[in-house]
């Protein structure tokens, strides 16, 4: 891997006059910054629809786009819609709600399909029509999945009809039926984000600017993949999950982390010879460059959570066959561009599947200066096969960091970096761009000097995530330029 640099930024905290940022101008604007401040990465977290808590790692399927980042405008070029109805919704229109951006989008998306099936002789119906035949394996799960929650308000799949949940042929087919138009809406949202998706990656990969994309290792249980795919899941009779994901308790809480996600059926993965993981990642490797995979841990041993546990306390690990998962995607691509995300307590079989892969593994600045020498995280202790950042979308901005430590600890940081006024948070940028590792990356909020109040995920909290937002008038460039002079320094592109 040649030394490279890069950004950490989600779509939705792209600028705009919606709720949250698309894919529209903004993102555009957004890799040409990238481009003019040296970087060859854009790192986003994962890209499907969300569910409850607006989380990205919380989505309603592995496979589909969240539809609330589509560009109306580029609708109104396409003429799905007219741009008076835009401005009509616009107006009304809060800042920073998912509620409200999901809602007005879904409205006007469905006048945009009526008008685009009354149009089936143009070039976009053939690309469609090509679409659906393509991603046909997800895409009718999923749009049927998505039609019977508006049928069941938003109900969880388990608390539907017994033929429905349970997917008899009968049941289901009669339904589609009944239900061809509202299935073909959700069909024509999820052609619509993929092409203007592939369109801004063309732009990304144009400008030399590689994505890097994002699977969390497990899914949500109220989803299209878990619905559809039921066997493939650790389940009873009802649907209901026999065992969740968590971890164990430890250092940072004493009951552990109950994530309520359920466990996969390994053996019946590995009895299909992994044909959902392998759709799975060749699904994302169309749509970004690289991936990570977050909680790589998970793919040699999962902490397994009964179900009627409160708490992570009593649960067990359990192993899964992650090597022959991960030798079936080397199969299949032999450089496989995937990043393990290897953070907290990682034992010695978890750190050999790794590098037995020779998979890149993560170094995070914040968490190098709270023990001695013997830190992974220290830039001394870094390997060339990582990849570094200052913190993550999980950890407080730098700026916001280095505010809440003791003396103490700043004095520490201080006698490290043998300053004793650090500028925070850019002596810790330049100590990442400095480090052996191959890629680094930054948030976007250390690159622009940002405190807490743009910390973007606490985790554990309930409410309050994933909300911040970019002005148009942050990105200038005279910051363009400082980023680029850190990156030539250290021989990064």
């Amino acid at each position: 891997m040649l030394r490279s640099s890069g950004i950490l930024l989600h779509p939705t905290s792209l600028p705009g006059s919606w709720p949250i940022g698309d894919l529209g101008e903004h993102a555009f604007d957004f890799i040409d910054f990238l481009h003019k401040a040296g970087q060859s990465v854009w790192q986003v977290l994962p890209l499907g629809p969300t569910g409850y808590g607006h989380s990205p790692y919380n989505t309603l399927s592995a496979f589909a786009g969240n539809t609330a980042l589509i560009d109306l405008q580029q609708l109104v070029i396409d003429q799905d819609l007219d741009q008076a109805q835009i401005q009509a919704a616009v107006s009304d229109c809060p800042r920073i709600s998912f509620i409200q951006a999901h809602e007005l989008k879904h409205a006007l998306l469905e006048a945009a399909a009526q008008n685009f099936f009354h149009r089936p002789e143009t070039g976009r119906f053939k690309s469609f029509t090509q679409f659906c035949l393509e991603n046909a394996e997800w895409l009718e799960d999923f749009c049927l999945f998505m039609a019977l929650k508006d049928t069941f308000n938003g109900q969880p799949w388990t608390d539907w009809p017994e033929g429905l949940r349970l997917r008899q042929w009968n049941k289901i087919t009669e339904w589609q039926k009944d239900h061809t138009e509202q299935c073909d809406l959700y069909k024509y949202q999820q052609y619509v984000f993929y092409e203007q998706w592939d369109r801004l990656k063309r732009y990304a990969n144009s400008r030399q600017i590689r994505i890097f994309g994002d699977i969390p290792i497990f899914v949500a249980h109220d989803s299209a993949d878990v619905w559809a795919n039921q066997r493939l899941f650790q389940l009873n009779a009802d649907g209901q999950p026999i065992s969740v994901a968590g971890v164990p308790p430890d250092y940072f809480s004493r009951t552990g982390q109950r994530w309520g996600n359920p466990l996969y059926s390994w053996d019946d993965h590995l009895a299909e010879d992994f044909h959902w993981w392998t759709r799975r990642f060749t699904h994302q490797l169309r749509q970004c460059d690289m991936v990570r995979i977050d909680h790589f841990r998970g793919f040699q041993a999962c902490w397994s959570i009964p179900a009627n546990e409160t708490t992570a306390e009593n649960g067990h690990w359990e192993e899964v066959p992650g090597r022959k998962l991960l030798e079936k995607l080397q199969a299949l691509n032999p450089k496989m561009p995937i990043i393990a995300e290897d953070l907290g307590i990682i034992t010695a079989e978890v750190e050999k599947l790794r590098d037995d892969f020779g998979l890149p593994g993560m170094k995070i600045l914040q968490f190098a200066f709270d023990s001695g020498p013997d830190n992974p995280y220290l830039p001394e202790n870094h390997t060339t096969n990582s990849v570094v950042y200052t913190g993550t979308h999980d950890n407080d901005t730098t700026l916001g960091w280095w505010r809440s430590l003791s003396k103490k600890q700043k004095d520490r940081i201080r006698d490290y970096l043998d300053k004793r006024r650090p500028e925070m948070p850019w002596d810790l940028i330049e100590l990442a761009m400095a480090s052996q590792a191959s890629l680094c990356i930054i948030p976007c909020q250390d690159v622009l000097g940002l405190d807490k109040s743009a910390r973007f995920n606490t985790p554990g909290r309930a409410a309050g995530n994933w909300q911040w937002q970019l002005t148009r008038d942050m990105l200038t460039d005279d910051l363009a330029r400082r980023v680029r002079k850190l990156t030539e320094k250290y021989h990064r592109c």
